[in-house]
């Protein structure tokens, strides 16, 4: 009996941890394919210094993933911020990992980008897109992100570049790191 109280009150304890997330209904406009809740579909790509990146090598920290572009002018807006609220934050923890995913771009073109906003966050290639089209439809906007749980479970995406939305994101990050 004692067994089972314990492992009702632990079956309480994630449940509520995880309640704790803010559950957020992601609209049909946003373009995502991907569902909260679901894993993460995995990648391996190369960084603009070289390293070779595998999104599955990360289980077990909180990742957030930015999908951006040059062009993209929603993108120059909300990078700063990601830089200075998030990742100067987080950057020195050893459970959260941050990287930008340039849609189709070539190296030269990427790290010039980072250099302009400017932002010190890992930036990484996706060449043709083959990483942003597992999680977005084609033809949608890469002004994204997507928040990964220690499970590599998806618990929060974005669109485009709103504060509300932005600081709701924020916290769903410290949430998760605690």
């Amino acid at each position: 009996m004692k067994l089972f109280t314990f492992i009702l009150l632990m079956s309480t304890l994630t449940i509520s941890t995880q309640a704790q997330v803010v559950q957020k209904e992601i609209p049909a406009d946003y373009g995502y394919i991907v569902k909260i809740g679901q894993q993460a579909p995995d990648f391996t790509t190369v960084s603009a210094e070289g390293r070779t990146v595998r999104l599955s090598d990360f289980k077990g920290k909180v990742v957030m993933l930015q999908f951006t572009a040059s062009w993209c002018g929603v993108c120059r807006k909300e990078m700063p911020h990601i830089e200075k609220d998030i990742w100067q934050k987080h950057k020195n923890k050893e459970d959260f990992a941050l990287f930008g995913i340039d849609l189709d771009e070539p190296l030269e073109k990427v790290q010039k980008f980072a250099d302009q906003i400017p932002v010190s966050y890992p930036l990484l290639l996706d060449p043709e897109g083959k990483i942003f089209y597992s999680y977005a439809e084609k033809g949608a906007g890469v002004t994204r992100n997507v928040i990964i749980d220690r499970e590599g479970k998806i618990v929060y995406m974005t669109r485009l570049y709103k504060e509300e939305e932005f600081n709701e994101m924020k916290a769903v990050i410290d949430k998760l790191l605690k």
